[in-house]
Protein backbone atom coordinates (compact mmCIF):
# COMPACT_ATOMS: atom_id res chain seq x y z
CA UNK A 1 0.00 0.00 0.00
CA UNK A 2 1.24 3.44 -0.73
CA UNK A 3 0.18 7.24 0.16
CA UNK A 4 -1.49 9.37 -1.86
CA UNK A 5 -1.98 12.69 -0.88
CA UNK A 6 -5.60 12.94 -0.05
CA UNK A 7 -4.96 9.72 1.72
CA UNK A 8 -3.34 11.28 5.44
CA UNK A 9 -4.52 13.30 7.82
CA UNK A 10 -2.23 15.62 8.35
CA UNK A 11 -2.08 15.97 11.96
CA UNK A 12 -2.18 12.29 13.03
CA UNK A 13 1.31 12.33 14.01
CA UNK A 14 3.92 9.24 11.90
CA UNK A 15 6.29 7.41 12.49
CA UNK A 16 8.83 7.63 9.76
CA UNK A 17 10.66 4.45 9.11
CA UNK A 18 13.96 3.87 7.09
CA UNK A 19 15.03 0.53 5.80
CA UNK A 20 18.70 -1.22 6.08
CA UNK A 21 20.94 -3.40 3.58
CA UNK A 22 19.24 -6.04 2.12
CA UNK A 23 16.64 -3.84 0.22
CA UNK A 24 18.70 -2.74 -2.68
CA UNK A 25 18.61 -3.94 -6.65
CA UNK A 26 19.18 -2.53 -9.73
CA UNK A 27 17.44 1.03 -10.83
CA UNK A 28 16.24 2.19 -7.44
CA UNK A 29 16.57 5.75 -7.57
CA UNK A 30 15.27 5.92 -11.13
CA UNK A 31 12.13 7.56 -9.71
CA UNK A 32 13.86 10.15 -8.30
CA UNK A 33 15.96 11.27 -10.99
CA UNK A 34 13.57 13.80 -12.45
CA UNK A 35 12.74 15.71 -9.24
CA UNK A 36 14.66 18.59 -7.11
CA UNK A 37 15.62 15.89 -4.41
CA UNK A 38 18.11 13.89 -6.95
CA UNK A 39 20.44 16.70 -5.87
CA UNK A 40 21.39 15.60 -2.34
CA UNK A 41 22.87 12.40 -5.11
CA UNK A 42 25.85 14.59 -5.74
CA UNK A 43 26.55 15.65 -2.14
CA UNK A 44 26.65 12.21 -0.79
CA UNK A 45 28.50 10.88 -3.57
CA UNK A 46 30.96 13.83 -2.65
CA UNK A 47 31.10 12.75 1.39
CA UNK A 48 30.82 9.21 0.93
CA UNK A 49 33.59 8.90 -1.96
CA UNK A 50 31.28 6.63 -3.95
CA UNK A 51 29.84 7.73 -7.22
CA UNK A 52 25.88 7.62 -6.32
CA UNK A 53 24.32 8.08 -8.97
CA UNK A 54 25.78 5.00 -10.86
CA UNK A 55 24.56 3.35 -8.16
CA UNK A 56 21.05 4.28 -7.83
CA UNK A 57 20.53 3.79 -11.29
CA UNK A 58 22.10 1.23 -13.32
CA UNK A 59 24.87 -0.95 -10.88
CA UNK A 60 23.45 -4.80 -11.25
CA UNK A 61 21.58 -6.62 -8.12
CA UNK A 62 24.30 -8.80 -7.60
CA UNK A 63 27.32 -5.86 -7.32
CA UNK A 64 25.03 -4.11 -4.92
CA UNK A 65 25.15 -6.98 -2.74
CA UNK A 66 28.73 -5.51 -2.23
CA UNK A 67 28.65 -4.09 1.95
CA UNK A 68 29.66 -0.80 1.02
CA UNK A 69 27.79 -0.36 -2.46
CA UNK A 70 24.97 -1.61 -0.65
CA UNK A 71 24.60 0.90 2.48
CA UNK A 72 25.02 3.56 0.58
CA UNK A 73 22.85 2.86 -2.13
CA UNK A 74 19.82 2.03 0.73
CA UNK A 75 21.14 5.09 2.63
CA UNK A 76 20.40 7.61 -0.63
CA UNK A 77 17.28 6.08 -1.89
CA UNK A 78 15.52 6.49 1.61
CA UNK A 79 16.71 10.14 1.76
CA UNK A 80 15.51 10.78 -1.81
CA UNK A 81 11.94 9.01 -0.86
CA UNK A 82 12.09 11.32 2.54
CA UNK A 83 13.16 14.58 0.80
CA UNK A 84 10.78 14.06 -1.65
CA UNK A 85 7.74 13.94 0.81
CA UNK A 86 8.38 16.42 2.78
CA UNK A 87 8.58 19.16 -0.43
CA UNK A 88 5.12 17.86 -1.27
CA UNK A 89 4.12 17.19 2.53
CA UNK A 90 5.38 19.46 4.66
CA UNK A 91 2.15 19.46 6.66
CA UNK A 92 2.75 15.92 7.27
CA UNK A 93 2.97 14.80 11.26
CA UNK A 94 6.61 13.50 11.92
CA UNK A 95 6.08 12.22 15.67
CA UNK A 96 9.20 10.04 15.89
CA UNK A 97 11.65 8.69 13.61
CA UNK A 98 13.75 5.21 13.57
CA UNK A 99 15.84 3.09 10.84
CA UNK A 100 16.82 -0.67 10.55
CA UNK A 101 20.43 -1.01 11.27
CA UNK A 102 21.92 0.91 8.28
CA UNK A 103 18.37 2.77 8.20
CA UNK A 104 19.25 4.58 11.87
CA UNK A 105 21.95 6.65 10.03
CA UNK A 106 19.21 7.99 7.74
CA UNK A 107 16.42 8.00 10.76
CA UNK A 108 19.72 10.65 12.13
CA UNK A 109 19.51 13.01 8.80
CA UNK A 110 15.88 12.98 8.97
CA UNK A 111 15.41 13.96 12.36
CA UNK A 112 17.81 16.66 12.15
CA UNK A 113 20.82 14.69 14.35
CA UNK A 114 23.30 15.02 11.39
CA UNK A 115 23.53 17.04 8.03
CA UNK A 116 23.38 14.90 4.75
CA UNK A 117 27.22 15.02 4.08
CA UNK A 118 28.34 13.73 7.26
CA UNK A 119 25.63 11.15 7.43
CA UNK A 120 26.96 9.95 4.14
CA UNK A 121 30.13 10.15 5.81
CA UNK A 122 29.44 7.81 8.21
CA UNK A 123 27.33 5.26 5.68
CA UNK A 124 30.48 5.18 3.59
CA UNK A 125 33.59 4.71 6.47
CA UNK A 126 31.35 2.03 7.81
CA UNK A 127 30.38 0.51 5.15
CA UNK A 128 33.71 0.26 3.78
CA UNK A 129 35.14 -1.01 7.14
CA UNK A 130 32.57 -3.88 7.01
CA UNK A 131 33.15 -4.63 3.54
CA UNK A 132 37.03 -4.92 4.49
CA UNK A 133 36.11 -7.53 7.15
CA UNK A 134 33.67 -9.37 5.13
CA UNK A 135 36.56 -10.00 2.43
CA UNK A 136 38.97 -10.81 4.70
CA UNK A 137 36.12 -13.20 6.63
CA UNK A 138 32.72 -13.76 4.65
CA UNK A 139 29.61 -13.96 7.00
CA UNK A 140 25.93 -14.19 5.89
CA UNK A 141 22.74 -13.81 7.14
CA UNK A 142 19.25 -15.61 7.18
CA UNK A 143 15.75 -14.88 8.06
CA UNK A 144 13.60 -17.40 10.45
CA UNK A 145 10.03 -16.93 10.02
CA UNK A 146 7.45 -18.86 12.12
CA UNK A 147 8.80 -18.54 15.26
CA UNK A 148 8.89 -16.19 18.33
CA UNK A 149 12.40 -14.99 18.83
CA UNK A 150 12.90 -16.70 22.62
CA UNK A 151 12.54 -20.29 20.80
CA UNK A 152 15.06 -18.83 17.75
CA UNK A 153 17.31 -17.71 20.27
CA UNK A 154 17.20 -20.85 22.17
CA UNK A 155 18.26 -22.61 18.86
CA UNK A 156 20.92 -20.10 18.10
CA UNK A 157 22.50 -20.74 21.29
CA UNK A 158 22.10 -24.10 20.97
CA UNK A 159 23.83 -24.60 17.61
CA UNK A 160 26.85 -22.10 19.11
CA UNK A 161 26.99 -24.25 22.43
CA UNK A 162 27.81 -27.00 19.53
CA UNK A 163 30.45 -25.41 18.01
CA UNK A 164 28.70 -23.40 15.27
CA UNK A 165 29.37 -19.42 14.50
CA UNK A 166 25.99 -17.83 14.63
CA UNK A 167 24.26 -15.15 16.17
CA UNK A 168 20.87 -13.72 16.29
CA UNK A 169 21.11 -10.35 14.90
CA UNK A 170 17.65 -8.78 14.43
CA UNK A 171 14.28 -8.92 16.28
CA UNK A 172 12.35 -8.33 13.21
CA UNK A 173 8.27 -9.35 14.51
CA UNK A 174 6.77 -11.20 16.77
CA UNK A 175 7.37 -14.42 14.26
CA UNK A 176 10.57 -13.23 12.30
CA UNK A 177 14.25 -13.44 13.66
CA UNK A 178 17.71 -12.69 11.38
CA UNK A 179 20.58 -15.14 12.32
CA UNK A 180 24.04 -14.44 11.21
CA UNK A 181 27.14 -16.13 11.23
CA UNK A 182 30.12 -17.68 8.80
CA UNK A 183 28.63 -19.07 5.79
CA UNK A 184 29.37 -22.71 6.90
CA UNK A 185 27.14 -22.17 10.38
CA UNK A 186 23.78 -20.15 8.23
CA UNK A 187 24.03 -23.20 5.67
CA UNK A 188 24.05 -25.70 8.11
CA UNK A 189 21.26 -24.26 10.18
CA UNK A 190 19.14 -24.40 7.16
CA UNK A 191 18.46 -27.94 8.08
CA UNK A 192 17.26 -28.03 11.28
CA UNK A 193 15.04 -24.91 10.93
CA UNK A 194 13.22 -26.29 8.18
CA UNK A 195 12.65 -29.29 10.42
CA UNK A 196 11.12 -27.29 13.32
CA UNK A 197 8.51 -25.99 10.89
CA UNK A 198 10.06 -22.80 10.29
CA UNK A 199 10.85 -20.31 7.37
CA UNK A 200 14.53 -20.32 6.69
CA UNK A 201 15.46 -18.02 3.59
CA UNK A 202 19.00 -16.53 3.48
CA UNK A 203 19.78 -12.66 2.61
CA UNK A 204 21.66 -10.72 0.14
CA UNK A 205 24.24 -9.59 2.38
CA UNK A 206 28.04 -11.17 2.54
CA UNK A 207 28.85 -9.85 6.40
CA UNK A 208 27.64 -11.00 9.18
CA UNK A 209 25.87 -7.59 10.54
CA UNK A 210 24.98 -6.91 14.33
CA UNK A 211 27.63 -9.69 15.68
CA UNK A 212 30.94 -9.98 16.85
CA UNK A 213 32.54 -10.68 13.61
CA UNK A 214 32.04 -6.79 13.24
CA UNK A 215 34.11 -5.79 16.02
CA UNK A 216 36.90 -5.04 14.01
CA UNK A 217 35.35 -2.07 12.35
CA UNK A 218 34.70 -0.42 15.44
CA UNK A 219 37.76 1.33 15.12
CA UNK A 220 37.29 2.78 11.67
CA UNK A 221 33.92 4.29 12.73
CA UNK A 222 34.95 5.39 15.66
CA UNK A 223 37.25 7.49 13.85
CA UNK A 224 34.87 8.76 11.79
CA UNK A 225 32.74 9.90 14.44
CA UNK A 226 34.89 11.63 15.93
CA UNK A 227 34.90 14.02 12.48
CA UNK A 228 31.05 14.66 12.37
CA UNK A 229 29.37 16.81 14.54
CA UNK A 230 25.74 15.64 16.00
CA UNK A 231 22.58 18.19 16.91
CA UNK A 232 22.73 18.78 20.73
CA UNK A 233 19.17 18.50 20.34
CA UNK A 234 16.95 16.76 17.70
CA UNK A 235 13.63 14.99 16.83
CA UNK A 236 13.62 11.71 18.86
CA UNK A 237 15.11 8.66 17.15
CA UNK A 238 14.13 5.28 18.08
CA UNK A 239 17.78 3.09 18.61
CA UNK A 240 18.05 -0.11 17.39
CA UNK A 241 19.93 -1.58 20.65
CA UNK A 242 17.97 -0.40 23.25
CA UNK A 243 14.58 0.03 21.69
CA UNK A 244 14.62 3.94 23.38
CA UNK A 245 13.90 7.07 22.24
CA UNK A 246 16.93 9.41 22.14
CA UNK A 247 17.07 13.56 21.19
CA UNK A 248 20.09 14.17 22.57
CA UNK A 249 23.20 14.16 19.80
CA UNK A 250 26.02 13.23 22.32
CA UNK A 251 24.50 9.87 22.77
CA UNK A 252 24.72 8.69 19.09
CA UNK A 253 28.54 7.91 19.01
CA UNK A 254 28.14 5.14 21.53
CA UNK A 255 24.91 4.19 20.73
CA UNK A 256 26.23 3.66 16.65
CA UNK A 257 29.59 1.56 18.12
CA UNK A 258 27.03 -0.70 19.92
CA UNK A 259 25.22 -1.00 16.98
CA UNK A 260 27.73 -3.04 14.76
CA UNK A 261 27.96 -6.07 17.47
CA UNK A 262 24.67 -6.08 18.92
CA UNK A 263 20.97 -7.11 17.83
CA UNK A 264 18.82 -4.45 16.10
CA UNK A 265 15.76 -5.08 18.88
CA UNK A 266 13.17 -3.52 16.17
CA UNK A 267 10.13 -5.04 17.88
CA UNK A 268 11.46 -2.84 20.84
CA UNK A 269 11.90 0.10 18.33
CA UNK A 270 7.93 -0.35 16.85
CA UNK A 271 7.00 -0.54 20.19
CA UNK A 272 8.50 3.02 21.70
CA UNK A 273 7.05 4.41 18.21
CA UNK A 274 3.80 3.73 19.15
CA UNK A 275 3.92 5.10 23.02
CA UNK A 276 5.30 8.50 21.30
CA UNK A 277 1.99 8.77 19.83
CA UNK A 278 2.82 7.68 16.46
CA UNK A 279 -0.58 6.36 15.45
CA UNK A 280 0.80 5.44 11.80
CA UNK A 281 3.73 4.30 10.08
CA UNK A 282 5.53 5.47 7.16
CA UNK A 283 7.99 3.17 5.41
CA UNK A 284 10.65 5.50 3.04
CA UNK A 285 11.88 2.59 1.45
CA UNK A 286 13.14 1.63 -1.03
CA UNK A 287 10.93 -1.29 -0.87
CA UNK A 288 8.22 -1.86 1.92
CA UNK A 289 9.84 -4.34 3.81
CA UNK A 290 9.49 -2.14 7.34
CA UNK A 291 6.05 -1.76 6.32
CA UNK A 292 5.51 -5.55 6.41
CA UNK A 293 7.23 -6.09 9.54
CA UNK A 294 4.73 -3.08 11.03
CA UNK A 295 1.75 -4.93 10.18
CA UNK A 296 3.13 -8.47 11.54
CA UNK A 297 3.94 -6.22 14.93
CA UNK A 298 1.52 -3.70 15.23
CA UNK A 299 -1.45 -4.98 13.21
CA UNK A 300 -3.58 -2.32 14.45
CA UNK A 301 -1.30 0.37 13.39
CA UNK A 302 -1.82 1.35 9.84
CA UNK A 303 1.85 1.06 8.12
CA UNK A 304 2.15 1.98 4.32
CA UNK A 305 4.91 2.80 2.36
CA UNK A 306 5.75 6.27 1.38
CA UNK A 307 4.94 6.96 -2.12
CA UNK A 308 6.77 7.28 -5.55
CA UNK A 309 7.44 10.18 -6.92
CA UNK A 310 4.94 9.50 -9.62
CA UNK A 311 1.91 8.39 -7.27
CA UNK A 312 2.79 11.61 -5.13
CA UNK A 313 1.89 14.05 -8.06
CA UNK A 314 -1.16 11.60 -9.41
Amino acid sequence: MTVSPGSENAGTPAGALFPGQGVQREGRGRAWRDTPSWSLVETVSEASGHDVAALLLDTPTERLARTDFAQITVFTAALLSWFEFRRLRPDAAIGAFAGHSLGEYTALVAAGALTVADGARLVGERGRAMDRISRRSPGAMAAVTGADSGRVEEFVRELRENGADIWVANLNSPRQTVVAGSPTAIRDAAGPARAAGWRYQTLPVLAACHTAHMAPAARALEKALAKVRFAAEHRPVVANVDGASHTDGREWPTLCLRQLTHPVRWVDSLTTLESLGCRRLIDFGPGRTLAGLAHRTLPHLPAVSAPAPRSVAA
